[in-house]
């Protein structure tokens, strides 16, 4: 066994098993955020894994809840015409605010995207802008994969997330409704001594 030191100064026994299991979990991660869109396609690589929804910062505005995570599945391959493309898929549940009675509202996500690698020098077609059946997908070599999983689950969202049937917010305790300036009215009937 060999002892590694840590940051506090203390050292600690880490059997061979330990430490490849923390060298694997170490290049998971970095694998996980960056790379290299070409090659991957050409490999026909495939990468999964699961993000945490709290660390999805741009995501977190819309939620809920942060709590939870969401299951995706990045492959390369190569289309007919030998263009490099990613199959991205990503599952889960999140929790929004809906915009009718407030509380949370539960929004299974199912995404199966295919994605076509563009170089920054080929223009896609007017044919293939609109075919619906695959996105263009500017690539300049490294790709963070969080950043596109956290874009496609931006764009699965409703506009306007809401309940099947649900109430409106709860009204006051006299059946009415609360109005944004009813303080204000309270105080011009009761002015300050």
């Amino acid at each position: 066994m060999e002892k590694w030191r840590l940051a506090t100064g203390a050292s600690a026994a880490l059997t061979n098993k330990a430490k490849n299991n923390i060298i694997a979990i170490l290049v998971a991660t970095v694998r996980a955020f960056m790379l290299d869109t070409y090659r991957f396609a050409r490999d026909s690589a495939c990468l999964e894994g699961r993000l945490a929804l709290a660390g999805l910062s741009r995501l977190a505005d819309a939620l809920a809840q942060t709590e939870g995570a969401v299951d995706y599945r990045l492959s390369g391959l190569m289309g007919n015409q030998g263009q490099a493309c990613l199959r991205l898929r990503v599952t889960g549940r999140l929790l929004l605010v809906c915009q009718r009675c407030l509380s949370a509202v539960a929004h299974d996500v199912v995404i199966d995207r295919l994605l076509e690698l563009a170089s920054e020098d080929s223009a896609p077609t007017q044919e293939e802008m609109e075919d619906d059946s695959v996105d263009i997908l500017p690539s300049v070599g490294a790709l963070a994969v969080d950043a596109l999983v956290e874009d496609e689950l931006l764009l699965s969202l409703p506009i306007v997330p809401r309940h099947a049937e649900c109430a409106l917010p709860e009204a006051t305790a006299d059946g009415g409704q609360t109005h944004p300036f009813a303080a204000l009215a309270a105080l011009k009937h009761h002015p300050h001594h």
